[in-house]
């Protein structure tokens, strides 16, 4: 089994003409590694120094990439694997914003 890493727009919900491939991989673990990577960019780009978690956490799901996976062998959202980059974000907020 593969897993495909797709990318939604926060700013544009539920608009899959926004929506890209990241691309196919492997293993779970690859895939997860590329969406902690897409969310961790989103956020270094969206933080200005001085900035709450809460505020940079905003952000991210205003106008970030929010990446998520599938396997592919199924196409509904409801056989996404769960990973939630939602989730991700708020705790790396938490951890940017404290450094």
């Amino acid at each position: 089994m593969a897993f495909r890493v797709l990318v939604d727009d926060n700013f544009h919900p539920y608009d899959e003409s926004e929506r890209y491939e990241e691309g196919v991989y492997d293993t779970l673990d690859q895939a997860m590694r590329v969406c902690r990577a897409i969310v961790d960019r989103e956020l270094a780009h969206q933080y200005t120094p001085g900035m709450t978690a809460d505020e940079l956490y905003g952000r991210y799901t205003s106008f970030g990439e929010d990446p998520f996976i599938r396997d592919t062998e199924h196409s509904q959202m409801a056989d996404a694997v769960p990973f939630s980059a939602w989730t991700y974000a708020q705790r790396r907020s938490e951890q940017m914003c404290a450094e």
